[in-house]
């Protein structure tokens, strides 16, 4: 359970399914996702950013799909799938995904900050269009704001993993690389 100090009476126990674990949470009804993610379940890499969409710093995947999590209340996520940053490692190894190896690889951040939006915007993208062109992807990025990369390394870095888990589809392989 989480601390209910100061959220008043009117609150209410949820259960989020978040990266595959199911946690109860006691909050108020208008809470925002992201507030329930980073400060009662201290899954801190979706980041908050202009805290009205516009960025997509809070980018996480409900039932698979990109969502603004500073724009849906954590009560909305009841019964979803919720996805986030933190699930993308491997939580054994903390072995990188193939998608965060290819950020690294392509240089597809500096500060970091916008990272996780655009990594989880990617990997719902790629999940629902693994045949995207260059140009998809790089309309598709334009959703989210990156003040440091110029965005051109951030396109090669989802292209290069989407083709090479396209190749390794085709070849029947398993494990995704992006390298």
């Amino acid at each position: 359970m989480n601390d209910t100090t100061g959220l008043g009476d009117d609150v209410q126990l949820i259960t989020l399914d978040v990266n595959g674990t199911s946690y109860e949470v006691i909050t108020a009804p208008r809470r925002t996702l992201v507030d329930v993610l980073r400060h009662d379940l201290r899954l801190t890499g979706t980041h908050v950013g202009c805290e009205h969409g516009i960025c997509g710093a809070c980018t996480v995947l409900v039932d698979g799909l990109p969502v603004r999590a500073c724009l849906m209340f954590a009560a909305q996520a009841e019964g979803a799938r919720i996805t986030t940053v933190e699930s993308l490692a491997d939580s054994g190894t903390g072995e990188l995904s193939d998608l965060q190896r290819a950020f690294t690889t392509h240089h597809g951040l500096q500060c970091g900050f916008c990272t996780p939006g655009f990594l989880m915007l990617a990997q719902g993208f790629l999940a629902e269009r693994p045949e995207a062109s260059k140009e998809d992807i790089r309309e598709v990025v334009a959703a989210n704001l990156c003040r440091c990369t110029g965005y051109q390394t951030i396109v090669e870095a989802i292209d290069a993993c989407a083709t090479a888990r396209r190749a390794q589809r085709a070849m029947g392989a398993e494990e995704d690389s992006c390298n």
